[in-house]
């Protein structure tokens, strides 16, 4: 696969001065990748300015679709962010570092103990709440007692904590602490990146990396950013390439968090991937209310490319959509690239079973060896799909009772729910370069403009 070159302003970004801190924000389809690409093997073999350059994304599954195309090159390191930390904690403590796989269960042992000893209602919160509390915490650095009590403001809570409330989660992330700690383990995914920062402030030996570039940016917490931050020479760059359009790891952040010396932001509004019709209905998304809060969007300019409209389509049944959504990609994998995605992972295996053997299908996670060329079926979580495109993209189960999910509205009220699970559909919308294609049995999810729009074309099967 081809990586194409910039176009106008984005040959700017790539040779900008190759030292100091540097954001660019830019729509879905502005091409951020293919410059956070170029960019990181520039300044990996610029004369006197380069060096060694580490090109960070936040899966395994992009770091493998960002070798394919072209993301190689003397001097250039291309990673996910917990590989480069627990290579650096192991630089630390000269050996190798065990990350705890088992906070879910022991965060709900935690929470099972905290529940006997309150008559909180906050105590009686599903457990993703809590855990989706403690990623919050150790993501922007509050773990400290007073700091977490006192009130931190934090983007997308619709009805902050009360403080006796927040007395109770932090009951529940010490207990957790006291149990991974009796487990023999220091460290979780989550807050890696606070002990590789609480290092680098005193780690006295040649940096690693001259220059840092990040992808997908959006979606690494303050606490990652800021340990890159560290990571780097005084003479060294960090590059931040992100959308926060497409933020759907945690609750929302601003890049203004994340403690970067910034002197302005570069963004880019022209969307090179898209349709104009799917383009016009990813505005449309990012214009409803529950989309709309404090962090930064850029607006799109609508693309020439022209296309059919999104394809709306009603099927009888929701047992009927996944086989319907694999006739329609079996139907066009003979010489396109269709994408069928859906919220979570137990729809896939469902949507395996009608996929016609005799066209190659693939689906989309971190363990991908190599990123395939040529047509075909991907299929796989929205999630999965972050920072990829296809010809063709299919979005089964699109009806009320299923986005957002009953579980994220349980846990965090429906009104945070809306605005999480409205950016997840973002991404998967946008994944598409021409072609569309939204199943439903009911009425359409609240996540989309009305049926009725001029937006859809819709299909009675």
């Amino acid at each position: 696969m081809d990586l194409p070159e910039p176009q106008g302003q984005q040959r700017e970004v790539v040779y900008l001065a190759a030292q100091g801190h540097t954001v660019v924000l830019g729509t879905a389809g502005s091409g951020k990748t293919t410059m956070a690409v170029h960019r990181a093997r520039y300044l990996a073999g610029a004369p006197g300015i380069g060096g060694p350059t580490l090109l960070l994304t936040f899966n395994k599954a992009l770091v493998t679709y960002l070798k394919s195309i072209g993301a190689r090159a003397p001097h250039l390191t291309v990673e996910n962010y917990h590989k480069f930390a627990l290579g650096y904690l192991s630089s630390v403590t000269g050996g190798p570092v065990w990350v705890c796989k088992t906070k879910e269960t022991l965060v709900e042992k935690a929470l099972a103990e905290v529940r006997a000893t309150t008559q909180r209602a906050v105590a009686a919160r599903p457990l993703d709440f809590f855990l989706d509390e403690l990623h919050w915490m150790a993501g922007h650095g509050v773990t400290g007692q007073a700091t977490y009590l006192n009130g931190v403001q934090r983007i997308g809570r619709g009805t902050p904590l009360a403080p006796a409330d927040r007395a109770v989660v932090y009951q529940v992330y010490r207990r957790y602490l006291e149990l991974r700690a009796a487990a023999g383990l220091n460290l979780d995914w989550d807050d890696a990146a606070s002990q590789v920062l609480e290092h680098l402030r005193t780690d006295t030996r040649p940096r690693l990396y001259r220059h840092i570039v990040i992808d997908e940016g959006q979606d690494f917490t303050p606490e990652m950013i800021r340990s890159l931050a560290a990571a780097i020479p005084t003479n060294g760059s960090l590059t931040f390439f992100g959308d926060y359009a497409q933020q759907i790891y945690g609750s929302r952040m601003s890049w203004r968090s994340l403690g970067l010396s910034v002197s302005g932001k570069i963004e880019f509004e022209q969307n090179y991937r898209n349709s104009r019709q799917i383009a016009r209905l990813a505005h449309a998304m990012s214009e409803m209310p529950h989309f709309r809060d404090e962090v930064d969007l850029v607006a799109p300019r609508a693309p020439t490319a022209d296309g059919p409209l999104p394809t709306l389509v009603t099927v009888a049944s929701k047992a009927d959509q996944l086989r319907q959504a694999a006739s329609y990609a079996n139907g066009l994998a003979a010489d396109r690239r269709v994408a069928v995605l859906m919220r979570t992972r137990a729809q896939e295996a469902v949507l395996r079973q009608h996929l016609d053997p005799r066209h190659r299908h693939y689906r989309i996670h971190r363990e991908l060896p190599s990123w395939p060329k040529g047509p075909g079926v991907f299929y796989g979580t929205y999630s999965a799909a972050k920072g990829l495109e296809f010809d063709s993209v299919i979005l089964p189960l699109c009806d009320v009772d299923e986005l957002p999910k009953p579980t994220e509205v349980a846990a965090h009220g429906l009104e945070e729910a809306l605005a999480r699970e409205a950016r997840q559909l973002y991404v998967a919308v946008t994944r598409a370069r021409s072609e569309l294609v939204i199943l439903r049995s009911g009425p359409l999810t609240p996540l989309l403009p009305d049926a009725m729009s001029d937006l859809f074309y819709s299909l009675p099967t």
